[in-house]
């Protein structure tokens, strides 16, 4: 999820946290557990900082081992040892059981996006993304600053979390109906589909759409359930040639080919040199593919320099390259 949502969610846990009667009894325990869900519901997301290096450490990195399974365990630890000596009195398990599960959801939360998480590390490093909520989803933040709101003005904050949290459920359940819906349809029309990419967005009842089969990549958008099929690609294997091999040691295309599943290639001669382009065809937006990673390289292939990241046109790209060979 985006980080205000996050922020939200850290509230609200620490307004849930009021229905345990030691968090409830306590002044100490209650602040350090409002302190910890905060804290906690943001922690993985420490590795945003990655984008301050460049794109392609944060493209590899993002939701990786921030996310693991050993990062959940240790992120609430590391948190209670910071809040723990400001508030001595307050009681340490509830402390750490309140902090741990604003760890826990943040990481489950984010495998329900497109872009998901590597939530499975060490065991796999695989990327869990279940497609079902858009990374900024309205009703999802909507529902949690009414929460708040209402908490402001006098509303039992444990009582209505516990209702507002009754209703996601049944949220995400209805998310999941949908997206179901919209791979059927897919099939439907691409019944020798190998591979099925569906990716929500920010309005309800509208999906993008990735599809694969044997000979043919497609790229559609579902409305309302009905999907409709606006692109098509021949699938053409990589080469094993001396230019992609050449391209394929660059960092920001190397992060592109181990975050993307679906996307086509490009070679083009221009001026004297070799452009490579891969896109990623998951995020069509007005006719553009905006996710891209592309390698100029010398007639003697060398890299003269490269981007990975998201471009909403050519003009952009071109000054992004530019800046990057200044």
């Amino acid at each position: 999820m985006d980080t205000g949502t996050h922020v939200v969610m850290g509230l609200a846990l620490g307004g849930l946290a009021t229905l345990d009667p030691v968090v409830g009894g306590s002044t100490a325990t209650a602040a350090s557990v409002m302190i910890g869900t905060i804290i906690g519901s943001q922690i993985p997301d420490i590795d945003t900082i990655l984008k301050l290096k460049n794109n392609a450490a944060y493209i590899r990195n993002h939701r990786g081992i921030t996310h693991s399974i050993p990062a959940v365990i240790l992120w609430p630890l590391l948190i209670i040892a910071v809040i723990y000596p400001f508030f001595p009195g307050s009681d340490l398990l509830h402390l750490w059981l309140w902090t741990f599960f604003a760890v826990f959801l943040h990481v489950f939360v984010d495998i329900f996006n497109a872009y998901g998480t590597q939530a499975l590390r060490p065991f796999s490093s695989k990327w869990v993304a279940l497609g079902m909520i858009n990374t900024f989803d309205p009703f999802i933040f909507g529902i949690h600053i009414f929460g708040l709101f209402i908490w402001v003005f006098g509303m039992d904050p444990g009582y209505t979390f516990l209702g507002i949290y009754g209703i996601l459920i049944i949220y995400y359940f209805f998310r999941f109906l949908a997206k179901r819906a919209v791979y059927k349809s897919v099939m439907s029309i691409i019944p020798d589909a190998t591979e099925i990419i569906i990716s929500p967005t920010m309005r309800y009842n509208q999906w993008r759409v990735a599809a694969k089969n044997e000979d043919k990549f497609f790229v559609g958008r579902a409305v309302k359930g009905r999907v409709r099929i606006v692109d098509r690609f021949k699938r053409i294997p990589i080469p094993n040639n001396p230019i992609i091999n050449a391209a394929k040691q660059d960092k920001n295309l190397s992060a592109f080919l181990s975050f993307s599943p679906v996307y086509r290639w490009e070679i083009e001669t221009i001026e004297n040199m070799y452009e490579i382009r891969f896109i990623d065809l998951r995020y069509r937006s007005n006719e553009y593919y905006p996710f891209v990673a592309v390698v100029h390289l010398t007639k003697d292939l060398e890299i003269i320099n490269s981007y990975t990241g998201w471009i909403f046109s050519e003009e952009k790209l071109k000054k992004k390259l530019d800046i990057i060979t200044n």
